[in-house]
């Protein structure tokens, strides 16, 4: 069942969930910060509108920095600015930051430590119709490298805002991966949200297999959960929102107690959140494990719900895996 002390969606498995892109939880948060903390400041790669800085920008124009398309260089003048005691965050789609300037977020920012936010929008499958040039579905491994980075993957609008408001509050360089297309709201305004520790968000008090999910597709991890209890396997669901640094306590403790493991990603099964987890659980805790994501594999142009079940991250798909898992113990 869902667990009760997080204040989940009471409708979040409602045909008439309300449905929001993570990106509107990036814009909130924004002006949260920016309201808490006047170091905050916002540089744009010329996406304002559609990384949702928009508002940002209009509340407090000398905040906000126009770069252009030049994303290396918005990477290398955040760089300074947040060792500067500012708290800058760049906005742009993922594909270009941390895609195009992956070397100066490299050199320039983690490599100084400069207190630098990345917010990496229109990420995974979600961006649908752009194809996949566009669908970043790379990102969370390739910012989970490098050393400094901080890495968090929200699941809804209000995990977004609040994950926005707790990197202006933390030291160091952070990556935050947005979607496009909506999605349905999972938390409420209520619902604990602690950079570094994975939640249950799907109890079992004697599980058959642990599910670790992050990102659009707990929702698909949750209906997958659901529909195993009526076929009587036990399962728990985690929703991972931190990367990196991985709550590997709590991923070992639930591993060991389930004995089979799933992970749900929208992105390249390798080196992101079913890496982490390998990697966590082959020192500590080895287990049976699968992994739900693109296997080696490109996107396309398409529907993101569509694309989502060709890819093979459905809730048929994640059923499968998990009995695949419980076979293997």
């Amino acid at each position: 069942m869902l667990n009760p002390d997080l204040k989940l969606n009471p409708k979040l498995f409602d045909a008439d969930v309300e449905m929001k892109p993570t990106r509107d939880g990036y814009g909130s948060g924004l002006l949260i910060a920016g309201e808490k903390d006047k170091n905050v400041v916002v540089l744009s790669a010329d996406l304002t509108e559609s990384t949702r800085a928009q508002k940002f920008a209009e509340k407090w124009p000398e905040r906000f920095v126009e770069v252009g398309v030049a994303e290396q260089n918005m990477a290398a003048i955040a760089a300074g600015l947040g060792i500067s005691g500012k708290i800058p965050f760049v906005s742009s789609y993922a594909t270009f930051s941390p895609g195009r300037n992956w070397e100066q977020v490299r050199t320039t920012i983690a490599y100084n430590d400069s207190n630098v936010k990345i917010a990496g929008h229109h990420a995974g499958l979600m961006t649908g119709p752009d194809g996949a040039t566009h669908q970043n579905t790379e990102d969370i491994a390739i910012m989970r490298v490098l050393p400094n980075m901080r890495v968090y993957v929200p699941c809804d609008v209000y995990e977004a805002e609040k994950l926005t408001i707790a990197a202006a509050k933390i030291w160091g360089p952070t990556y935050i991966r947005f979607s496009r297309e909506k999605s349905p709201v999972l938390t409420t305004k209520e619902t604990p949200c602690t950079p570094g520790q994975a939640e249950v968000f799907w109890q079992s008090k004697k599980p058959d297999a642990v599910i670790f999910a992050t990102g659009v597709l707990v929702i698909n991890a949750l209906i997958a959960a659901r529909e195993l209890e009526k076929e009587k396997l036990s399962v728990t669901v985690v929703n991972v929102h931190t990367i990196k640094p991985l709550d590997e306590v709590r991923v070992v403790e639930w591993a060991k107690k389930a004995g089979a493991v799933v992970t749900v990603e929208e992105h390249q099964v390798y080196g992101g959140l079913g890496g982490a987890v390998a990697e966590a659980l082959a020192k500590k805790a080895p287990t049976p494990i699968e992994f739900i994501g693109l296997q080696n594999t490109f996107g396309e142009s398409g529907v993101p719900k569509e694309l989502i079940e060709k890819y093979g991250m459905g809730v048929r798909d994640i059923k499968a895996a998990v009995k695949k898992a419980i076979r293997r113990k």
